[in-house]
C-alpha cells in the first residue's frame, strides 16, 4: 500500500504535502519522500521510515516551493530504504515521478533504456518511468505528451504524478488500475490517491478513470485519454468530514476492513504470482528456499486468528508439499520443551509482528537451530526483524480489534508459500497454473460475497438475541468454523464454539434445540455428503440452521433455515471465501446489539504481554 499527494498553487506546498502524507499513514508504508520545485531549482528529500522523520528533515532544510509531490511507499520491488523510496528522477534530477502500482514489463523497458545510456540507481520497477519519460522529452516533446507516449509503452498498473523543472506550472498525473483524485481549490489544485490526503483543503474533486491523464495547473485542469482525446469530467462534492475519513466513510473500522478484502488480497498477491510458470515468487524467502523445501517438518506457531490461519496452512502444506505439519499455540509452545530439530522449519504468524507469546516462542526456536520464518503485516516489527526470513501480508493497517482482512491475507500468503514449495517438489506446472488462476480470481469472487451484506444483516436480526452458537465445518473449513465462532465471541459477547462437523455427535449435539443456531460451512466438495448428514442430524433435533454453501448447490436450501451462497473455488482457497459471510454475520449481530464493534471489551489489537 502506498499514497500519493501533490500540490500546485500560491502557498508553500511542503506543509500541505506533509500533512497529506500523514493522512495517508493508515494505509501502511515503509518510506516517504517529497519532490519540490523551488524558485531556483528542484529538490528531492526522502527517507526510510515514518513521515515524521521526513518532516524533521524538511524542517531542518527550510525547503519551500509552490509545486510539489509526496509519496509513501510500501515495498514491493526492492527493499525499504531511502534509495528505493519515491520520488524517482531522471539523470538530470529535474524530472520527478511518484508511482503506485506495478510496471509488469519494467525489465524489458529497463534493458531498452540501458541501451540508450540510462543508468538505474534503485531496485524498483518504478524507476523506469522517469527515464522513459525523459527519453521522450529528449525528442523535443512537452511534458504532457512525453508522459502520454511513455505510458503507451507501459504494461501493468499505475497511479502517477510527475513534475518537471522546465515546465514548473503543472503537475501531470495518470491512472490505470490505481486510484487518483484531483482536488480543486481557489487558485490551487491537488492530486491524491485518496481524498483523505486533501480533504482539509477542498471537497471539490474529479476522479480519474483508467486510461486517463490530467494536466493540473493552479487554476485549471485538462483531462485526456491515453489516445490524446480531450474529455469533460464531472466535479464531485465530497460529503465526508475529517472525522469520518479515518474510517473511509464506513460506520466502523471493522466493516471498512471487511469491505477492503478484495483490495488487500490483491496487495498480498501483487507481484508474487508467476502465472505462466504456475508458481510464486516471494523475495523474502529467496535466501532460505532450499532449506524450506527440504525441511522434514513444518511447525506453525501463532495465537488467536493467526492460529486459525495456521490450521488452514497445515492442510495446504501436507496436501501439496507433502511435509508433515503441526500447528501450535505460541503461548504453549515454549513452555512444554518442544522437540525442535535443525531440519525443522518453524513459521510464526502475527498480524502486528509484536505478539508477545509468539515472539517468545520464536526466540526459543532460534536457540535450537531451526529455520525460523515469519508471516506478519507490520513492516519493521519485532517478528519481521528477528526471524531469518519471511513474507509480509501487505494487508495495510488493521485498526479493528477483531481481525478480518489480516486473516484472509495470511491465508493468501500461506497459499503462495504452498505453491512455491510444491512446485519445487512434485506439483506439475499445469496444477500450479490452475491454483494461480484461482488465486487471481479471488478478489472478484469476494466482491460478489460482499454484496450479500444486506441479506446477512437480515439473518443477524433473527439471531442477535441468541445466547449460544455452534459453528461446524470439515477439512479446510473446520478452521473457518473456529474463526467464525471467535469473531462472534469477540465483538458480540455471544458464546460460540467451532467444531469439526463429525465431532458434533461426540458431545455438542446434546446442546442442540430450537434455541441453538448452528452454522454449517458446507461447500459442495468431497465432504459435502457427510455435511448433509450432519445437517439432517441437527434438523432432527430442532436446531436452526444457517448454511454457508456454494452457488452451484441448488439442493441445500430446502434442508436449512437460511442459506448464504458464495462462489466456488478449489478446496485450499475455499476458507478465504467462506469466512467472509461469517465476518459480516458477527459484525451485523454486534451492531444490532449496540456494541462497540471496533473496541470490544477486554481485548487489545496487539497483545504485547504474555
Amino acid at each position: 500500500m502506498c499514497g500519493i499527494v501533490g500540490y500546485i498553487g500560491e502557498k508553500n506546498s511542503v506543509p500541505i504535502l506533509i500533512n497529506g502524507l500523514k493522512r495517508l499513514e493508515y494505509r501502511g508504508y515503509d518510506s516517504a519522500g517529497l519532490g519540490i520545485l523551488t524558485n531556483s531549482h528542484s529538490v528531492v528529500i526522502k527517507n526510510k521510515g515514518k513521515v515524521s522523520l521526513l518532516e524533521e528533515r524538511v524542517e531542518k532544510s527550510n525547503l519551500s516551493g509552490k509545486v510539489g509531490i509526496g509519496h509513501t511507499r510500501w515495498a514491493t520491488h526492492g527493499v525499504p530504504n531511502e534509495t528505493n523510496a519515491h520520488p524517482h528522477y531522471n539523470s538530470s534530477k529535474n524530472l520527478f515521478v511518484i508511482h503506485n502500482g506495478i510496471i509488469e514489463n519494467f525489465r524489458t523497458l529497463k534493458k531498452g533504456l540501458e541501451k540508450l545510456g540510462y543508468e538505474f540507481q534503485t531496485e524498483t520497477d518504478s524507476e523506469v518511468l522517469p527515464h522513459l519519460i525523459d527519453s521522450f522529452l529528449k525528442k523535443g516533446y512537452p511534458l504532457f505528451k512525453a508522459v502520454r507516449l511513455a505510458l503507451t509503452e507501459v504494461e501493468g498498473t499505475y497511479g502517477i504524478a510527475v513534475i518537471y523543472e522546465n515546465e514548473p506550472d503543472k503537475i501531470v498525473a495518470a491512472r490505470k488500475g490505481s486510484p487518483l483524485v484531483i482536488g480543486l481549490g481557489d487558485n490551487e489544485n491537488f492530486v491524491a490517491s485518496d481524498v483523505s490526503a486533501i480533504l482539509a483543503h477542498t471537497k471539490q474533486v474529479i476522479y480519474l478513470e483508467d486510461g486517463e491523464l490530467v494536466e493540473v495547473y493552479k487554476d485549471k485542469f485538462i483531462v485526456k485519454t491515453i489516445s490524446d482525446a480531450e474529455i469533460e469530467k464531472e466535479v464531485h462534492e465530497i460529503s465526508m468530514t475529517l472525522d469520518e475519513i479515518d474510517k473511509g466513510g464506513f460506520s466502523h473500522f471493522m466493516l471498512k476492513e471487511i469491505m477492503e478484502q478484495p483490495e488487500t488480497i490483491n496487495n498480498s498477491m501483487r507481484g508474487r504470482i508467476l502465472y505462466d510458470k504456475g508458481t510464486a515468487i516471494l523475495g523474502g524467502l529467496t535466501d532460505v528456499l532450499g532449506r524450506l523445501v527440504n525441511s522434514k517438518r513444518i511447525i506453525i506457531t501463532a495465537c488467536g486468528t493467526s492460529w486459525h490461519a495456521g490450521l488452514v496452512g497445515e492442510y495446504m502444506f501436507e496436501q501439496f508439499c507433502r511435509i508433515p505439519t503441526e500447528v501450535e499455540y505460541a503461548s504453549e509452545f515454549r513452555y512444554r520443551n518442544p522437540i525442535i530439530n535443525q531440519d525443522d522449519a518453524i513459521l510464526f504468524i502475527s498480524q502486528s509482528g509484536e505478539t508477545a507469546d509468539t515472539l517468545a516462542a520464536l526466540r526459543e526456536a532460534k536457540l535450537k537451530g531451526a529455520l525460523v520464518l515469519g508471516i506478519c503485516n507490520v513492516v519493521g516489527s519485532s517478528i519481521a526483524r528477528e526471524t531469518m526470513a519471511g513474507v509480509y501480508t501487505h494487508a495495510g493497517p488493521e485498526i479493528g480489534v477483531a481481525s478480518t482482512k489480516a486473516f484472509t491475507s495470511q491465508l493468501v500468503v500461506l497459499s503462495l508459500i504452498t505453491l512455491l514449495v510444491a512446485r519445487r517438489k512434485n506439483m506439475s506446472q499445469a496444477e500450479g497454473i490452475s491454483i494461480a488462476e484461482e488465486l487471481m480470481a479471488l478478489p472478484d469472487k469476494i466482491n460478489k460475497i460482499l454484496k450479500l451484506n444486506d441479506q446477512i444483516e437480515q439473518i443477524a436480526s433473527e439471531f442477535k438475541d441468541a445466547n449460544n452458537f455452534l459453528y461446524l465445518g470439515r477439512g479446510y473449513n473446520f478452521p473457518v468454523a473456529l474463526e467464525g465462532a471467535l469473531k462472534l465471541k469477540e465483538i458480540s459477547y455471544i458464546h460460540a464454539e467451532g467444531y469439526p462437523a463429525a465431532e458434533m455427535k461426540h458431545g455438542p449435539i446434546a446442546l442442540i434445540d430450537e434455541n441453538m443456531p448452528v452454522v454449517f460451512i458446507a461447500p459442495k466438495d468431497s465432504t459435502y455428503d457427510k455435511i448433509i448428514s450432519n445437517i439432517e442430524e441437527v434438523k432432527a433435533r430442532g436446531g436452526r440452521i444457517i448454511a454457508i454453501a456454494t452457488d452451484n448447490d441448488n439442493g441445500i436450501d430446502e434442508l436449512v433455515d437460511y442459506t448464504i451462497k458464495v462462489p466456488s473455488t478449489i478446496k485450499m482457497l475455499m476458507p478465504i471465501l467462506t469466512v467472509i459471510p461469517l465476518q459480516l454475520l458477527a459484525y451485523q449481530i454486534a451492531v444490532k446489539k449496540g456494541l462497540n464493534v471496533d473496541q470490544p471489551r477486554n481485548l487489545a489489537k496487539s497483545v504485547t504481554v504474555e
